[in-house]
């Protein structure tokens, strides 16, 4: 037998041992169970062209909230969390859209450099908070510490939990100082990950979203899962709450996390009936949210 690719040797335990991702082919059965997996309540994605008008619709209304942010001189932080490949930069994409990127960008950031590593640990995330009127939306954010961070052994088991200890009191600050800070982690199911995975290892357009901590993500699914529930634990504040929105359809995801954000702000000419109530199937911060249970 030849040498394992690193694909199989990141899949070498679990319930997936075998997957192969360098296989031209998802094996039936993960591309069936899919789209249920995670406990997930549809059983067929949302129509595009229901997805298209409606996401038309909401990108009106995120104009409405940008105008209403800049003249009131609102600061809005909206942080997206979540699972590998849960679709974090396609809600982000869908929200900035149609903004005026001068008062709304996105902060994606890379692995902390030298520097970054002697400060205190939320020293880089405070220089990208927005100024009056502005918005910005954190594409992963400090939560990387409670999760890829530990998973990965990139921290100690000491700064784990001084940040979990930390972060409410940071995003309590943060609150006190104006900031409306919304929390969004989305959630995939097992299968739907690895079809993902597999989609982006196989489309050249694509590719470069697969990275070594995704591969290695997929014999640690148990172990994200774990510092999950713990993150909710210590992190699940009534000063700064999470939210989580189930995101095997994507299409219901973006929607949703777009009405989650209109909602949470009364701004001038809101049209209450298109944001309307967020879908209590996919998106919810109770325990069976939180804990599948």
């Amino acid at each position: 037998m030849g040498k394992r690719s690193k694909q199989q040797e990141a899949a070498a335990t679990g319930p997936y041992a075998d997957f192969d991702l360098d296989a031209e082919e998802l094996p039936k059965a993960i591309d069936k169970a899919a789209l249920g997996s995670g406990g997930y309540p549809y059983d067929a994605k949302l129509k595009r062209k229901k997805f298209e008008r409606d996401l038309l619709a909401l990108q009106i209304e995120l104009l409405k909230l940008q105008a209403h942010v800049k003249k009131t001189g609102e600061r809005l932080v909206v942080v997206f969390e979540g699972r590998d490949s849960a679709g974090k930069g396609g809600c982000i994409q869908r929200f900035t859209q149609h903004l005026n990127p001068r008062h709304a960008r996105a902060v994606a950031l890379s692995r902390p450099t030298d520097t970054e590593r002697g400060q205190w640990y939320f020293q880089r995330y405070v220089s990208h908070m927005p100024t009056r009127g502005d918005i910005v939306l954190f594409d992963r954010s400090w939560y990387n510490r409670a999760g890829v961070e530990r998973v990965m052994g990139f921290a100690t088991e000491d700064e784990v939990a001084d940040f979990l200890r930390e972060a409410p009191e940071f995003e309590a600050m943060l609150v006190r100082d104006g900031v409306r800070l919304t929390k969004v982690f989305l959630d995939i199911g097992q299968e739907m990950q690895l079809k993902r995975f597999h989609s982006r290892r196989h489309d050249p357009l694509k590719r470069w979203k697969l990275s070594d901590i995704d591969l290695k993500a997929i014999a640690k699914w148990d172990d994200f899962t774990r510092a999950q529930h713990e993150m909710f634990r210590f992190t699940h504040t009534s000063t700064s709450p999470w939210v989580v929105v189930r995101a095997n359809d994507q299409r219901r995801a973006r929607l949703e996390t777009i009405r989650l954000v209109l909602s949470s702000v009364d701004y001038e000419g809101r049209d209450d009936e298109l944001v309307g109530q967020l879908d209590p199937n996919i998106v919810g911060r109770g325990p069976e949210f939180f804990y599948g249970g």
